[in-house]
């Protein structure tokens, strides 16, 4: 079971759409029931790094996150989305 920190300015708004995207995606790709997620403010991702595996996240975080960080901006702006989902797929595969 895969770990995964979605991650906004608030906790709520932005990565409640980043987490739809980022389960569809998973789910159409045979990853259904793998995987885990967990929404956070920014300013978590640091402290929350610790137990996942990876984390999206739609604004830049500061500080040093003991787990790959994915820029999420294109689940926004759909500009490299494909290019999101295929590090998002690498991620899965580890």
């Amino acid at each position: 079971m895969k770990k995964i920190l979605i991650a906004c300015g608030s906790g709520v708004a932005t990565s409640t759409v980043a987490n739809q995207k980022i389960s569809s995606m998973l789910d159409q790709n045979g990853y259904k029931g793998q995987y885990h997620i967990e929404q956070c403010k920014v300013s978590e991702v640091v402290a929350k790094s610790d137990g996942a595996d990876f984390c999206v996240c739609t604004t830049t975080v500061s500080g040093k996150a003991k787990c790959p960080v994915l820029a999420g901006l294109p689940l926004l702006t759909g500009i490299g989305l494909n290019k999101l989902y295929d590090q998002i797929l690498e991620e899965m595969k580890k």
